[in-house]
């Protein structure tokens, strides 16, 4: 028990103290609390763009599906979220440079310019708002799971430690603080689910030995759509449009593209960001498939805990207690970040719409850091839905905005019409999905949501003005078109309902997507030293 307790103790003093470093850094204005001063380079734009993405969705939610239904949910995540670089470039890069010619700090900001529309911008940030504290609130619930497993306390007490803690250098640094602890718990998460990953495959005989071993105990775990039937060729094609649409709508997400130093920084994120993605859910997705080894049977929720199961029981007091740190930083690395952005929304969108009075200090905005993580603790406290489950409510809501913003961004003429009818008609497809009025059709609910919000947008938009489509160049063209061939790619329905040749233990398919994300790398890499070249081109000419 005192070790446990002394790499916990460690591992808290080390974040506040990062935090307490980077205050001695900061400035004074919003600019440079929620957004760093508009400094972050390459390095630690990627870092904490993926310790921010990286949250308890990932190394519980993550561990907990693979145990659920197994190989198959790791394409989905790995390959899916690493696609959703490409709207870095859709989104990101016009993010960025609209940001940093007029001060924007928050995601409504930018969409009351594109459409000079006050009533758009408050119906933004309310939709950011309200579908965010449930995926903030999956920090803490994954929090109280950890705390249980190593001290045996009640879940409320470690959600609410770990809640008070991150509180406190949210608090201090802002996004300076947040950024550098970020980059510290994703290297920490990465490495350390690494070596859990390998303690695990060892336990069990090596690598090899432990995957045969747990492809004969359950061989739908090596298949598609895998043990349940899970993942059905629509639900497959569900989540990796789901990943595409949602994930750059996170406003977390959002506010770091204003936060770049420059445009190479989101560059160079976008390119590595496919590699990252691999590396990251690979061993939570492996840890709970080779789960069945350790804990056969485990309900749906109960397999949420799965890796604090196996770990507490194969690697010992230390290692154990390191992996489950790990466990920790991905969710305090996204819930610091998630909490920071929602107080900027809060206090710069909504809170002058409710009362008619600008936040004019930081320090108000402090509050609001303060509310929004009591609000997500005590749903984290009070529900019953699985992680996975109430991870996936939260984006499908956000996935409704993003015909606004991109749209917004890419047309030349964008109306305020087109995009309230869009937010209104995704959102009441939310609603009507969660009461059950709406049949899927086999799909997950986003699917009508995105559908139905893009249509939307476009039917409005050509029946109210001049269309005003974009112009694309030929390359551009080309680039949009290969992108979308790797997209089609991934919809390999032909090898479903079979495992398939084995390569170091995994399915052939499983090694299709690695290289799926290998070739979009080379292709991003092509992109920006084509775009590069085209706008210096420019330059030169002018």
């Amino acid at each position: 028990m005192e070790i446990r307790i002394t790499v916990i103790a460690v591992y808290f003093s080390g974040v506040l103290l990062l935090g307490h470093l980077a205050r001695r850094r900061l400035g004074e204005g919003a600019s440079e609390y929620f957004l760093a001063g508009r400094t972050l380079g390459g390095l630690v734009l990627i870092g904490t763009m993926a310790a921010t993405n990286f949250s308890a969705f990932t190394v519980f939610g993550t561990s907990g599906a693979g145990y659920r239904a197994g190989l198959s949910f790791f394409p989905i995540m790995a390959f899916g979220t690493g696609f959703m670089a490409l709207t870095f470039w859709l989104v990101g890069r016009q993010a960025w440079r609209l940001g940093r010619e007029h001060g924007f700090v928050t995601p409504s900001e930018l969409v009351h310019y594109l459409y000079r529309s006050k009533p758009l911008a408050a119906i933004m940030a309310a939709v950011l708002v309200v579908f965010t504290v449930p995926y903030v609130a999956l920090q803490p619930m994954a929090a109280g799971e950890v705390v249980q497993q190593l001290f045996g306390l009640p879940q409320w007490v470690g959600a609410t430690v770990v809640t008070g803690v991150l509180v406190l250098y949210t608090l201090r640094g802002g996004l300076r603080a947040v950024a550098w602890t970020d980059v510290f718990q994703g290297l920490l998460m990465i490495s350390v689910m690494l070596l859990a990953l390998g303690m695990v495959a060892s336990h069990y005989g090596g690598w090899s030995t432990a995957l045969a071993a747990a492809l004969d105990n359950e061989p739908a775990l090596f298949s598609r759509p895998g043990l349940g039937a899970t993942y059905t060729p629509a639900i497959w094609f569900s989540f990796l449009a789901l990943w595409f649409y949602c994930d750059p709508m996170f406003p977390q997400l959002f506010q770091r593209f204003y936060a770049a130093r420059d445009e190479r920084a989101v560059g160079r994120t976008m390119l590595f960001y496919p590699l990252i993605c691999t590396i990251a859910f690979a061993p939570p997705v492996l840890i709970g498939v080779l789960g069945h080894l350790a804990a056969p049977g485990l309900s749906a929720k109960e397999a949420d805990a799965i890796l604090p199961l196996v770990m507490m029981s194969i690697g010992g007091d230390l290692v154990g207690t390191l992996v489950l740190a790990a466990g920790l930083a991905a969710l305090m690395s996204t819930m610091d970040s998630q909490l920071l952005t929602l107080s900027s929304i809060f206090s710069r969108d909504l809170w002058p719409v409710f009362t008619r009075r600008q936040v004019t200090s930081v320090s108000a905005s402090r509050v609001f850091v303060v509310v929004l993580a009591l609000l997500g603790l005590v749903v984290a406290l009070t529900t019953d839905a699985t992680i996975l489950e109430l991870g996936v409510s939260a984006f499908t809501g956000l996935a409704a905005l993003f015909p606004t913003v991109l749209f917004g961004l890419h047309l030349r003429q964008p109306r305020a019409p087109a995009a309230i009818a869009s937010i209104v008609a995704g959102e009441a497809i939310v609603v009507a999905s969660h009461l059950g009025a709406l049949p899927a059709h086999g799909f997950l609910s986003a699917i009508p949501v995105m559908v139905s919000a893009t249509v939307v947008y476009l039917v409005v938009h050509f029946l109210t003005g001049p269309v005003g489509l974009p112009a694309i160049s030929s390359t551009h063209r080309g680039f949009i078109l290969a992108f979308s061939a790797i997209f089609l790619l991934a919809m390999d329905f032909w090898r479903w309902n079979e495992t398939g040749a084995l390569v170091l233990g995994l399915p052939l398919w499983c090694w299709y997507f690695v290289g799926l994300s290998a070739l979009q790398t080379v292709l991003t890499r092509l992109m920006l030293d084509k775009d590069r070249y085209l706008r210096s081109h420019a330059a030169s000419r002018e």
